[in-house]
C-alpha cells in the first residue's frame, strides 16, 4: 500500500530544515511527501520545496491545510506528521503491516516529548494512556488512515483547534484506533515555554470546555495566544 505523508506548516522553516531530510529515506521508497502551508512568513515553503514531492499553499489552520493535502495526496494510506515531530525507524511499514493484519481504518503512534525535564516523561506517558482508554488521538501522536476511512469520514472538521479530537470521534465510528507503542519524537517546546504544569492545566480546561460545547475559536485564541 503507497503511504502519503501530509506536514500542515505554520512559521515552521526551522523544524523543516531539522526534520525533512530525515524522510528522505522514505521518499526514495516511493512515499509521498505534502507540505501544506498556512502562510508562513519564514521562508517555510522555500526549504520544504527541495525535501517535499508537493509544497502547496492553503487557507491558515491545520485542519484547512491537512484536507488540502490530503485532497492531493496519491497515497492510500494518510499520515498526519507536525513540523516538529519525527516518525521511529520503521513507522510506514510498521503501520501498513498494523492496518491490514488488523483491520482497522485508522491509528496513531504512542508519543515521546523531547525535553529533558522528568515531568515531560510523565506528560508522554499520560498522553498515551489516555489515548489508548478513549480511542481518541491528538495530532502530536501521528493520526493516520487510509484515503478510503478519511473520505467517508469527510476529512478533518473545519475547526481552529481540537480539530485531531473531533476527527477521532468520526473515526471511531468506523474502527478503534490501532495504538502503535512505537513512539514518534515530539517538540516539548509548548510546554517549556509557558510552564509544565500550566500548560497541562490549560489544556485540560482548554478540552473540557470543548466536550462541554465551547467555540472552538475562542478555545484557540486561549490556546495559541503569541505564540503563532
Amino acid at each position: 500500500m503507497a503511504c502519503t505523508i501530509v506536514v500542515p506548516v505554520l512559521n515552521d522553516a526551522v523544524w523543516l530544515a531539522r526534520n525533512l531530510p530525515a524522510l528522505q529515506a522514505l521518499r526514495a521508497r516511493g512515499v509521498e511527501i505534502v507540505v501544506v502551508d498556512g502562510g508562513s512568513r519564514d521562508g517555510s515553503a522555500a526549504v520544504a520545496a527541495p525535501l517535499a514531492d508537493r509544497v502547496l499553499h492553503a487557507p491558515r489552520g491545520r485542519a484547512r491545510q491537512m484536507n488540502a493535502g490530503a485532497a492531493v495526496a496519491r497515497g492510500e494510506i494518510l499520515l498526519f506528521l507536525h513540523a516538529d515531530t519525527r516518525l521511529p525507524a520503521g513507522a510506514i511499514e510498521t503501520v501498513i503491516e498494523g492496518l491490514t493484519s488488523s483491520g482497522r481504518c485508522w491509528g496513531r503512534f504512542d508519543v515521546c516529548l523531547d525535553g529533558r525535564a522528568p515531568l515531560l516523561r510523565l506528560v508522554a506517558w499520560s498522553m498515551n494512556l489516555r489515548s489508548r482508554l478513549t480511542g481518541i488521538a491528538t495530532g502530536d501522536q501521528a493520526i493516520f488512515v487510509t484515503a478510503a476511512a478519511f473520505r467517508r469520514a469527510g476529512g478533518f472538521p473545519d475547526l481552529a483547534l481540537m480539530e485531531d479530537i473531533a476527527m477521532s470521534r468520526r473515526l471511531k465510528a468506523m474502527s478503534r484506533p490501532l495504538c502503535l507503542r512505537q513512539r514518534v519524537l515530539t517538540s516539548s517546546r509548548r510546554w517549556e515555554q509557558d510552564g509544565i504544569l500550566r500548560t497541562i492545566l490549560l489544556m485540560w480546561r482548554l478540552r473540557l470546555a470543548f466536550f462541554l460545547g465551547a467555540d472552538p475559536e475562542r478555545l484557540a485564541r486561549r490556546y495559541y495566544g503569541g505564540h503563532t
